[in-house]
């Protein structure tokens, strides 16, 4: 009964979002336990402690630091649906600060940092506390960390994809990847 469950709820996921969830698939036939577990952990970010701009910039930063690929498309799409304009997703992806509203550049800048484990993110942290107390800080910190997780398990069991070509309402967005990590 729970695997079924858990093949219905992978199979919505897969065509609302038009997302390949084969490495999910794997983690729940492997061990329905332990998908359980990984799901719950990523609903830990609270989607309205801070603005949804500020959301889509931490975690398309988390994300591109792993994928360049499916899941930044679907990072993308989720933060289109979540109501963050085509522009400042844009903008987020080609690293442009200026094009981002000071609310997503904020969390860009802040999620870099913390990548780079910059001390002027400690300013940019004390900001966030400012703007939107420490529980918008704890959502972005969550959104940051749990943005690196999907793409690393999806490499990781050998689910991983080349580069592609990622989009916003339709066009081609070019994109940097704001984090590089060694080799």
């Amino acid at each position: 009964m729970l695997k079924a469950l858990l093949d219905r709820t992978i199979a919505g996921m897969e065509t609302r979002w038009g997302y390949d969830a084969g490495y999910m698939r794997l983690v729940s036939d492997v061990n329905p336990a332990t998908f359980l577990k990984f799901a719950v952990v990523t609903r830990l970010v609270d989607r309205r402690a801070v603005p949804a701009e500020a959301l889509a910039a931490a975690v398309l930063v988390g994300t591109l630091a792993e994928d360049c690929g499916p899941c930044a498309q679907l990072s993308v799409d989720m933060a289109a649906d979540a109501g963050v304009s085509p522009t400042v997703l844009r903008a987020i992806l080609a690293g442009q600060e200026a094009g981002m509203g000071d609310t997503a550049a904020l969390a860009y800048r802040f999620a870099k940092g913390v990548f780079a484990h910059d001390v002027e993110a400690d300013e940019m942290r004390d900001e966030i506390v400012r703007r939107w107390g420490r529980k918008g800080l704890v959502s972005i910190a969550m959104a940051i960390t749990t943005a690196r997780m999907y793409p690393t398990l999806k490499f990781g069991l050998g689910f991983g994809k080349a580069c592609v070509k990622v989009t916003v309402a339709g066009a081609a967005a070019p994109f940097e990847r704001p984090v590089r990590l060694a080799a």
